[in-house]
C-alpha cells in the first residue's frame, strides 16, 4: 500500500515538474513582455501641453546608481528571499494564510516583489480571480525573461513614492533633495517605507506614522545582519529634512485631477487593463492650468491655517462637460482623500433649481406666489412636517418663485414640491443626469439626500448650456504609444429641458444677490452685490455641517463644497467660505475672457416686464423697486392672479 502511495506521490511530481517544463518553454519562446511600462502614462491638458508624467518619462537609474541602503531596506521589508524564489516565496504564502487564519484577519501578505511588480503593470487592481491569475501569469513571464537585477532596478524606477512620485529617482529629489545614489540609511530607510501605503506612511501626510513603519524597517535590516545596532539607532535619530516639493509651481491639487483621471480611465472598456500591451499611455484631458492655479489659491486663502474645514470643487465647461479643475481637499500632502469624486454630501438647497425648472415646465412663472409663513403640512397617515426658514425668518405674506429663491425661503419650496408631486422633482434630477437614487419625501428640495459633487455640477450644466444634458468628465482622448486611438469622447449632448424655460430659471437664480429683493429679509448672497462684474445664475445650500455654492454663466461652471470630514457642524463663519472660493475663481476666469459679460440671449418666445420682485405684480408708479422678469409670451403676470395658497383654500 505504502509502494502505491510513494509512486503515486512521484507521478504527481514528475507531472508537476513536466508541466512546469512546459509553461517555462512556452514563456521562454512567447514575445518577451516590456516591464519598463509600469505607470508609463503622460497626461496633457486642453493645450495639448503635458502637465504630469508617470514613470515613462522620470530619468531612469542604474540599479548600481541606487543607494545600497535603500535596495537593501526594499528588499529586507518586501522580500527578503528575493534572490532565492522564482517569483513566489511559497513558504511566505503559506505563512501568511497560517497567521490570517489563526487572527482571523488579512492583516499579511506575501507578494514579492515580482509580484508587486506585475501587479503594477495594470491600470486598476481589481480583486477578481481572473487578475489574480493575470497577475501570477506575469510574474512568471517577468522571472522567466529578465534578471533579479533587472527586475529589482525596474521596480525601484516604477514604483508609487506618493504625491505623485513614481521611481526612486524622483522620490529622492521630491523628499530630500537628493539624488538617489546619496540617500543615507536614515533617508533610505524612511523612503521605503512610504510605497505600503503613501496616503499613510509618507513623512508629508503623517510624520509619526512615517517613522514607526522606519523603525519597523530597521529592525528587519538588524534583523539580517545588514546593519548594527549602532547603525539602527543612528539612523531612527537621525535629523532628516523633508522637502516636500519638485517646483515652485507645481501644485499640489494637480493630484487631486490626475488620480480623478485614473478612476476615470479604469471605467473606460475600450482601454487594455495592462501596460504591457500598450507600451503606455497618453492621456489627453481638459485640464486648465490657469484655472487649477487660481481654484488651489483661493482655497489656501481663504480658510484659516488652523481650521479644520475640508472643501471638494470642480469647475466644468458646462456645453460639453469638460472638467476644466478638480480640488478633492484643501492639502494633497496632507489628506490624499479625493472628496471631489469619492464622497456624497447633503446638498440643501442646491437642490431646489431643479424644482423650480419643474414648476415652470408644469405652469408656474417668476412671479408665482405662495405665501411666506410658518407651515405645518398635513401628510398622509395623519403624519405632519413642520420645516422652516433660516433664521426662523417670515415674509407673512405672498411672495414671488423669483422672491423664495434670492431669500432660499423653505416654506415655498415644500409647498411647490407638494403641490407638483413628491415623484416629480426626483424625476426632473434624474432627468438631467442626477444619479444618485432620491428619496421621494417632503423634505427633498431642502436637499436631505447626499450627492457627489460632479454629479451635481453635470446636472446644473443642462441649465448653463440652455437645456441639454452633458456627462461630467475629465478625459477626452486615450492613444497608445503606438499612437492608435483607444478612446474618444464624442462629447455627445441630449436636449432634455426647454430652452425658454431655462432661460427664465436662469435670471430667476441671478436674485440671490440683487439688492432689490432686500425687504423683510436679505438675499442669501447679497454680500456678492458690487463684487460681480459678470452675470451668474447661483444657488447656495446649506445644512448642518454642509455648505455649497454652485453658479454658472453660458461659459463657466463652479461647484464648490464646503464641510468637516466627521460631519461635525458647522459654525456661523464657516458658511462663507465656499463662496468666497466661488466667487473669485468664476471673475478670474471670466478676467481671463477679455473681461466680457457672458450672459444668454433673450429667446423670441419670451417676454420681459417690469414688476415688484417681492409680489412678482406687475409695478406702477408708486414703486420704488422695479425689477425685469421674465415670461413665456401669454404668462405675462396682469396684477389680479390668486396667490396659490388662496386657490387650494377654495
Amino acid at each position: 500500500m505504502m509502494k502505491k502511495i510513494r509512486r503515486l506521490i512521484l507521478l504527481f511530481i514528475l507531472l508537476l515538474l513536466i508541466s512546469f517544463s512546459g509553461i517555462f518553454i512556452y514563456i521562454k519562446l512567447a514575445p518577451k513582455i516590456t516591464i519598463n511600462s509600469a505607470n508609463k502614462i503622460t497626461f496633457y491638458d486642453s493645450a495639448n501641453s503635458v502637465f504630469f508624467t508617470g514613470s515613462g518619462d522620470n530619468e531612469w537609474a542604474n540599479i548600481d546608481d541606487i543607494s545600497s541602503y535603500l535596495v537593501d531596506s526594499t528588499i529586507y521589508t518586501e522580500d527578503k528571499n528575493f534572490y532565492k524564489h522564482f517569483g513566489f516565496d511559497f513558504f511566505r504564502i503559506c505563512s501568511a494564510l497560517y497567521n490570517n487564519i489563526i487572527s482571523h484577519s488579512t492583516s499579511q501578505g506575501a507578494s514579492t516583489i515580482t509580484q508587486q511588480y506585475a501587479k503594477n503593470l495594470f491600470l486598476n487592481f481589481d480583486k477578481t480571480w481572473k487578475r489574480k491569475w493575470d497577475e501570477a501569469w506575469y510574474t512568471l513571464r517577468i522571472e522567466a525573461n529578465y534578471s533579479k537585477k533587472e527586475i529589482l532596478e525596474g521596480y525601484l524606477n516604477t514604483i508609487n513614492y506618493g504625491h505623485g512620485q513614481y521611481g526612486v529617482k524622483a522620490a529622492a529629489k521630491y523628499y530630500f533633495n537628493k539624488d538617489c545614489k546619496d540617500l543615507s540609511l536614515g533617508e533610505a530607510t524612511l523612503l521605503a517605507g512610504i510605497p505600503k501605503a503613501p496616503s499613510i506612511y509618507s513623512p508629508i501626510v503623517n510624520y509619526d506614522k512615517a517613522k514607526q513603519r522606519q523603525l519597523y524597517i530597521l529592525k528587519k535590516m538588524v534583523e539580517n545582519n545588514a546593519i548594527s545596532d549602532n547603525q539602527m539607532r543612528d539612523a531612527y535619530n537621525e535629523k532628516i529634512d523633508i522637502i516636500g516639493n519638485r517646483d515652485d509651481e507645481v501644485l499640489s491639487s494637480i493630484n487631486y485631477y490626475t488620480d480623478a483621471v485614473m478612476e476615470e480611465l479604469k471605467k473606460i472598456n475600450s482601454v487594455p487593463d495592462n501596460y504591457s500591451e500598450l507600451g503606455g499611455l497618453k492621456i489627453y484631458t481638459n485640464f486648465n492650468y490657469e484655472l487649477q492655479k487660481n481654484l488651489e489659491d483661493n482655497i489656501k486663502e481663504s480658510f484659516p491655517a488652523d481650521s479644520s474645514l475640508q472643501t471638494a470643487s470642480v469647475v466644468m465647461d458646462p456645453n460639453t462637460g469638460g472638467i476644466m479643475a478638480l480640488v478633492g481637499g484643501r492639502d494633497y500632502n496632507k489628506s490624499t482623500y479625493n472628496r471631489a469624486i469619492d464622497s456624497k454630501r447633503q446638498v440643501g438647497s442646491t437642490m431646489k433649481p431643479y424644482l423650480y425648472y419643474s414648476a415652470l415646465e408644469n405652469g408656474f412663472t417668476a412671479g408665482t406666489t405662495f405665501k411666506s409663513e410658518k407651515t405645518t403640512f398635513s401628510l398622509s397617515n395623519s403624519k405632519t412636517y413642520a420645516p422652516s426658514n433660516y433664521n426662523d425668518i417670515y415674509g407673512n405674506k405672498p411672495i414671488s418663485m423669483t422672491a423664495a429663491v434670492a431669500y432660499s425661503d423653505n416654506i415655498y419650496a415644500v409647498k411647490t414640491h407638494l403641490f407638483l408631486g413628491v415623484e416629480n422633482l426626483v424625476n426632473m434630477a434624474h432627468r438631467v443626469g442626477i444619479k444618485e437614487k432620491l428619496d421621494a419625501v417632503p423634505s427633498l428640495p431642502l436637499g436631505t439626500n447626499e450627492i457627489n459633487i460632479v454629479d451635481m455640477a453635470s446636472g446644473y450644466a443642462s441649465f448653463a448650456n440652455l437645456g441639454y444634458k452633458v456627462n461630467g468628465h475629465l478625459i477626452e482622448k486615450v492613444v497608445a504609444e503606438n499612437d492608435e486611438v483607444l478612446f474618444e469622447n464624442k462629447n455627445s449632448k441630449e436636449l432634455v429641458l426647454n430652452p425658454s424655460l431655462v432661460f427664465i430659471l436662469n435670471n430667476i437664480l441671478t436674485a440671490p444677490y440683487d439688492p432689490l429683493y432686500i425687504d423683510y429679509n436679505y438675499p442669501t448672497a447679497i454680500s456678492l452685490d458690487g463684487k460681480l462684474k459678470h452675470t451668474y445664475s447661483l444657488k447656495s445650500g446649506t445644512t448642518n455641517s454642509d455648505n455649497w455654492d454652485i453658479g454658472y454663466n453660458k461659459k463657466i461652471l463652479c461647484a464648490v463644497w464646503v464641510g468637516n470630514d466627521d460631519n461635525k457642524e458647522l459654525t456661523k463663519k464657516d458658511y462663507k467660505y465656499a463662496q468666497n472660493i466661488w466667487y473669485k475663481t468664476v471673475e478670474s476666469y471670466e478676467d481671463g475672457m477679455n473681461n466680457e459679460d457672458v450672459w444668454y440671449d433673450k429667446p423670441n418666445n419670451v417676454v420681459g416686464v417690469l414688476v415688484e420682485p417681492i409680489s412678482g405684480k406687475p409695478s406702477t408708479d408708486v414703486e420704488k423697486n422695479k425689477k425685469l422678469m421674465y415670461f413665456l409670451k401669454g404668462t405675462e403676470p396682469k396684477g389680479d392672479e390668486p396667490v396659490f395658497d388662496e386657490i387650494e383654500k377654495n
